[in-house]
């Protein structure tokens, strides 16, 4: 649920008692592992962990107005939500089209014999004992915002290189096929005309 709180005291001010308890120790977590090059802040209606303009003054790519999103904490309608963006952040993604963060991190919270709901980046939760705190904790600390930056930036090239050519290359061969099929038109009619 999108809250319109402007300060984190004031979103956790509105949620009822469990879950003010339950995202206040995944906050603690976080925070205390948190690199000194994010800040902590109200990001989409979200208690958010972000890399602020000043460190990386392009923003975040879809909307350049915020700063770069890293993790997230919500309290939703039907459950709690851990967002992870770091760990999937990066372009060395393996067969399996995850992060080698994304692995470690799905395995190690495995191991803490915890079952992980987890959507792309979205840990779910409904209590706190759901969740593997150490793993977090482990998960936000493995990733600098230097680091994160880098890795971000690397993704939105490769993203870039890989839309461009090929888009480059179909419409070039488009246009060549499209003019082919005009000049025989036009000789056709010449020759029709001539007759």
């Amino acid at each position: 649920m999108h809250s319109s709180a402007k300060t984190v005291s004031a979103y956790l001010a509105s949620l009822p008692a469990d879950r003010r308890d339950a995202i206040s120790a995944v906050r603690d977590v976080i925070r205390a592992n948190l690199d000194v090059g994010y800040e902590e802040g109200i990001q989409y209606g979200m208690i958010g962990y972000y890399v602020p303009h000043r460190l990386f003054p392009a923003g975040y790519h879809p909307d350049p107005e915020q700063p770069l999103p890293f993790a997230a904490l919500a309290s939703q309608k039907n459950h709690m939500s851990l967002y992870m963006m770091g760990v999937y952040c990066g372009c060395a993604e393996g067969a399996s089209g995850e992060t080698p963060d994304a692995k470690w991190f799905r395995q190690a919270w495995t191991r803490t014999g915890k079952k992980l709901d987890m959507g792309k980046a979205c840990v779910r939760f409904k209590r706190l004992d759901q969740v593997a705190l150490d793993v977090v904790g482990e998960a936000v600390r493995r990733i600098p915002a230097k680091l994160y930056v880098e890795r971000y930036e690397q993704a939105l090239a490769a993203t870039a290189r890989s839309a461009k050519p090929h888009g480059a290359k179909k419409s070039t061969a488009k246009a060549k096929k499209s003019a082919g099929k005009t000049a025989k038109k036009s000789a056709k009619k010449s020759a029709t005309k001539r007759k």
